[in-house]
């Protein structure tokens, strides 16, 4: 495990760390800076991934700048921006919601609030700048429809006799949100995950649960039958296999939102390139983008998204029964989740 700077200390970087403030600049100079810095390394953030490919590709054909990434857990993203302080080589990441205020707190991000940060939900945005959700992550079941009986909601899982897979809990934002939606579907919550232990580790019981992520490669193989996935990879990996052989549904019986932050590295040599990939990410054009890649924009409401585009996202009934999560108090409670996890559910396996 990488350790973390001490807070205090890791604030004072912070403060003295280059563009600090989080709209000092006009966008004109953020642009040339930007052109002079001639690159962008990102972490987390790969082609394959809410289509940041297609995000690529425009902003550095907008900025005139080269990019490349290395795919990585959240909590691997922020070990690597503090074990490289005194040297940097990544500009900006992406993580989930819970880790972005664990970024703030250790003092490894960099505030920048875009030119619409007003129109962005408060539930999706630090105040000072810190993080903001450029997307949401519903989590939801993907299925294969040649199961008996496919699950509508978390209850039906128990009902039975399928692979389920639910991921690394404890190190990945998707893995975690899913015992989180478990929770709330299941009488729990944010402060309460006991009945989604319970429930996974009736699972783990039943031989039916797999601690791996689930993708194509092993849902076309039959190793997982149901994934417990974010909606927006469930629904990609669903086109891919075609939707004759798979389907998507929210749990009926209630699910959580979350999302995905840009994290700009207080330490980056290159800031002006990573501000302008968080202010393209909540552009129009930018919150298109990630509906292509199945996505829901934040912004969903205050844009027209295109045909194209419309058709990438389930149905709006179908989220009547998620909510978003406490961004307040989840990232207290995730910090609980492998110990429950390890002593509830991994030694029922």
């Amino acid at each position: 495990m990488q350790k973390f700077l001490p807070i205090a200390l890791a604030m004072a970087l912070a403060l003295v760390a280059p563009g600090f403030h989080a709209n000092a600049q006009t966008m004109d100079e953020l642009v040339a800076g930007a052109k002079k810095e001639g690159q962008v390394i990102s972490l987390g953030m790969p082609d394959d991934w809410a289509n940041w490919g297609e995000m690529w590709k425009a902003i550095t054909a907008k900025y005139g700048v080269t990019h490349t990434d290395t795919d990585m857990s959240s909590a691997e993203e922020l070990a690597k921006f503090e074990a490289e302080k005194s040297n940097p080589s990544a500009d900006i990441g992406e993580v989930g919601l819970e880790f972005g205020p664990i970024a703030a707190q250790k003092g490894l991000s960099m505030p920048y609030k875009t030119t619409n940060w007003d129109k962005i939900p408060s539930w999706a945005r630090d105040a000072d700048g810190q993080w903001a959700l450029g997307y949401t992550g519903t989590i939801a079941l993907l299925i294969r429809n040649d199961i008996k009986n496919p699950p509508k909601s978390f209850a039906d899982i128990l009902t039975g006799d399928y692979k389920v897979s639910v991921g690394e809990v404890g190190k990945a934002a998707q893995s975690n949100a899913a015992v989180l939606a478990a929770a709330v579907a299941l009488g729990g919550g944010e402060d309460n995950l006991q009945p989604a232990m319970d429930f996974f580790a009736k699972l783990a019981g039943q031989k039916r649960l797999l601690p791996v992520n689930a993708n194509v490669a092993l849902m076309e193989k039959g190793e997982v039958e149901v994934g417990i996935v974010w909606d927006f990879n469930a629904l990609a990996w669903r086109d891919i296999a075609g939707k004759d052989k798979w389907s998507v549904v929210i749990p009926s019986d209630g699910s959580v939102t979350s999302g995905y932050t840009t994290t700009i590295n207080a330490f980056t040599q290159r800031p002006n390139i990573a501000k302008l990939v968080r202010e393209f990410a909540f552009s129009e054009e930018g919150q298109i983008i990630f509906a292509k890649g199945y996505a829901r924009p934040i912004l969903i409401d205050q844009i027209k998204l295109p045909a194209d585009a419309a058709a990438k996202m389930l149905p709006a009934d179908q989220y009547a029964k998620a909510r978003p999560i406490n961004a307040a108090t989840w990232p207290d409670s995730a910090k609980t989740l492998t110990r429950m996890w390890q002593e509830s559910v991994a030694s029922q396996m």
